[in-house]
């Protein structure tokens, strides 16, 4: 492996944090790792790395050297990507995060269209609902449903989505139903867990955020497994519009405390800011905004 390739190896050791990491994302094994490792400070006459059996911890000519080394290799890929960009076909892998329910709802049918269209594409999609940081390279695309931005990426708006209360008919027969929010703190409900504001749901009243603590019977951090208790009468739920749908239209929820609700969410394809960028990604991202305009 030439300098330049040892170069690489480092930089993903600095931002995965263990060889092993590296290890497994190159498919090579930890010692080839420690190698080429190994090879980078011979040549360059420095240590770069403090290892110890628990952490590795970048020396000072190692945090220099891997703020130069980033910024040439981003440089070589823009470089790479201008280039092709002359004669470039929409092909290769396009690496995607996305949260649970909107990359298992929508994004599916929205991907299958996709490579319709375009058949030398791989898609390789992360449904996980704590947003990726895009500098440490593991993905293309953050897709985020928020209305807080990291100001160092390109933020392009594909969707929007409220985030709303439902029960169903069966619950309501059983338990009743909630005519004001305070009235939440008597029934039951299904909470999505991993929220930055906890055990509370927020709601809107006369323009000023207002939070309640509800009581749950049933928490998860997949939407769709609390959308089906909700149909199924175990509570009441608070979910973003886009994840029921479908049982809006059968019938099997209904939406309550319409006059509470929260200003709408908007769905963002996130990557990082470069001078130029890959076709097949600029393809993707104008093909979401197109398909979720339908």
């Amino acid at each position: 492996m030439d300098k330049f390739n040892n170069m690489q190896v480092f930089c993903r050791i600095v931002e995965l944090g263990t060889f092993s990491a590296v290890a497994k994302e190159m498919k090579l094994s930890t010692m080839m790792i420690s190698k080429y490792m190994a090879q980078l400070e011979a040549s360059l006459g420095v240590v770069l790395l403090n290892r110890t059996t628990r952490s590795l911890n970048l020396t000072s000519a190692g945090e220099a050297y891997y703020n130069r080394s980033k910024q040439l290799l981003e440089d070589l890929s823009e470089l790479e990507a201008s280039t092709t960009l002359l004669g470039e076909r929409v092909k290769g892998q396009i690496k995607i995060s996305a949260p649970i329910d909107f990359g298992g709802i929508y994004m599916v049918p929205a991907i299958e269209q996709f490579l319709r269209t375009y058949p030398e594409i791989k898609i390789l999609m992360s449904l996980d609902n704590k947003p990726p940081n895009l500098r440490d390279g593991r993905f293309d695309i953050s897709l985020l449903v928020t209305n807080k931005l990291d100001p160092g990426v390109v933020a392009r708006k594909i969707a929007e989505t409220e985030l709303c209360t439902y029960a169903s008919p069966d619950y309501f027969a059983a338990k009743g139903c909630p005519k004001t929010i305070d009235d939440l703190t008597q029934h039951q409900c299904l909470h999505y867990v991993d929220t930055p504001h906890g055990e509370y749901w927020l709601f809107n009243v006369d323009g000023a955020q207002k939070k309640i603590k509800t009581d749950w019977v049933l928490a998860s951090n997949n939407g769709r497994a609390l959308c089906q208790a909700a149909a199924l009468g175990m509570g009441i739920v608070q979910a973003p519009r886009l994840s029921v749908v479908s049982y809006l239209q059968s019938g099997e929820l209904v939406e309550i405390l319409q006059e509470y609700r929260r200003p709408a969410l908007a769905v963002y394809a996130t990557y990082l800011q470069r001078r130029f960028y890959p076709a097949k990604l600029t393809t993707f991202v104008d093909f979401l905004l197109a398909y979720f305009e339908r």
